[in-house]
C-alpha cells in the first residue's frame, strides 16, 4: 500500500544526568489524571511504559492516583479538588471539561493537557506562551473534523444525508455550524446529535440513522472515544459507514479514520511533557505542541460487512489498508 512520508516527531528524550536520576528515585511523584477513559486504555498503558523508561516507576518513586480515570465529565470539578488535597505534583487532563475543572481546583499545580484546541477553547493564551499552569498538546480537532468530513463524503459517493455524533464539551456551536455550511456547500445536509453522558451514545447513534443520515462523522472528543466500542457496533449493526478522530479505531474495527495516532501522541509527547514538569520544568515556559504526523486507514473488513463499496481512488490513497 502507499505510504506519506511523515515530518518526524522529536526523538526519544536524551539521557538524564546521573545526579536528577538519583534525586528522582530519593523522591515520591504523585500524578492525578481526569479522563473519561479508564486506567488500563492502551495510551494510558502506553504514557505509563515510558514515563517508566524515563525513571518514574510507579510503585518506586511514582503514584498514580486512579481515581479520575473512566469518569463521567460532571464528575471532574469534585475529583480535582480531592487531588488537589492529596498533595499530587501534577494534574493529566484529556479533553476541556477536564482541563478546565483542574484549572479550577488549582492555579499552581502544574497541568499536562491533551485537548482538540487549546487556544480556541480558552485554556491557555497562545500556543507558544500558555502563560498560567497549563500546557500540554492540542491536537488540531476542528481543521480535523472538517478534513475527516470531506473524506467521508468522497467515500460515500452521492452521499446526500449523513450525521455527525458531537460532544458539546469539546466542540463548540459556532465549529457545528461551520461544519454544516460547509456541508450544504455541497448539497449535504448535516444532522447534528449532540452527546453529553456515556448513556446518550447508542441512542444518539440509532437517532442518526434515523434521520435518514446514510454516513456518520463522529467529531472529536474523549467522550466519545472512550465510548468507541458501542458507536463502532451500533454503527454495524445499523450499516453506517462512521468516520473516526484516531487511527487506532480504525484497527480496531471502525470504517474509517483520519489523524495522529493516539499511543505515539502519549508515548512521545505527553509522556516528555509530564516528565519536565515532576523535574520542576513551569508550564508557562512550555510552548503547547501539536502532532505532525497524520494517518489515514480504511479497514475494508468494516466496509465488506456493511456492504459499501469503497472508491477504489481513496483506498490508493490511505496510509494503511485493513483487508
Amino acid at each position: 500500500m502507499k505510504r506519506r512520508a511523515f515530518i518526524s516527531l522529536l526523538g526519544g528524550a536524551a539521557a538524564w544526568p546521573l545526579a536528577a536520576r538519583a534525586q528522582e528515585a530519593a523522591r515520591n511523584y504523585r500524578v492525578g489524571g481526569l479522563t473519561p477513559s479508564p486506567r488500563d486504555a492502551p495510551h494510558y498503558v502506553a504514557l505509563f511504559d515510558e514515563l517508566r523508561r524515563l525513571g518514574f516507576i510507579e510503585g518506586q518513586n511514582l503514584r498514580i492516583d486512579g481515581r479520575g480515570y473512566g469518569v463521567r465529565n460532571d464528575q471532574f470539578v469534585e475529583i480535582a479538588v480531592e487531588l488537589v488535597k492529596t498533595g499530587i505534583d501534577a494534574f493529566f487532563c484529556a479533553g476541556d471539561a477536564a482541563t478546565r475543572a483542574a484549572q479550577r481546583a488549582s492555579t499552581t499545580i502544574p497541568i499536562i493537557a491533551i485537548t482538540d484546541d487549546m487556544v480556541g477553547s480558552g485554556l491557555v493564551r497562545s500556543l507558544a506562551n500558555p502563560g498560567g499552569n497549563t500546557t500540554g498538546v492540542s491536537i488540531l480537532a476542528t481543521e480535523l473534523d472538517g478534513k475527516r468530513q470531506d473524506i467521508l463524503m468522497e467515500a460515500v459517493p452521492g452521499l446526500r444525508r449523513m450525521a455527525a455524533l458531537a460532544d458539546p464539551s469539546s466542540t463548540t456551536a459556532p465549529q457545528l455550524q461551520a461544519l454544516q455550511e460547509e456541508a450544504r456547500a455541497r448539497g449535504i445536509e448535516l444532522s447534528i446529535h449532540r452527546i453529553v453522558r456515556s448513556e446518550e451514545v447508542g441512542p444518539a447513534t440509532n437517532a442518526a440513522k434515523n434521520s435518514g443520515a446514510v454516513a456518520l462523522n463522529v467529531l472529536a472528543s474523549p467522550l466519545l472515544y472512550a465510548n468507541r466500542r458501542i458507536i463502532i457496533e451500533r454503527a454495524a449493526a445499523l450499516r453506517l459507514p462512521a468516520m473516526y478522530q484516531w487511527p487506532e479505531i480504525a484497527d480496531e474495527g471502525g470504517f474509517l479514520a483520519y489523524g495522529p495516532r493516539l499511543i505515539q501522541v502519549f508515548r512521545e509527547m505527553v509522556a516528555r511533557q509530564l516528565v519536565k514538569v515532576l523535574r520542576g520544568a513551569k508550564p508557562t515556559d512550555m510552548p503547547i505542541e501539536q502532532p505532525t504526523r497524520f494517518e489515514f486507514v480504511i479497514n475494508l473488513r468494516t466496509a465488506r460487512a456493511i456492504g459499501h463499496d469503497v472508491p477504489a481512488g481513496l483506498v490508493l490513497r490511505a496510509d494503511k489498508v485493513i483487508e
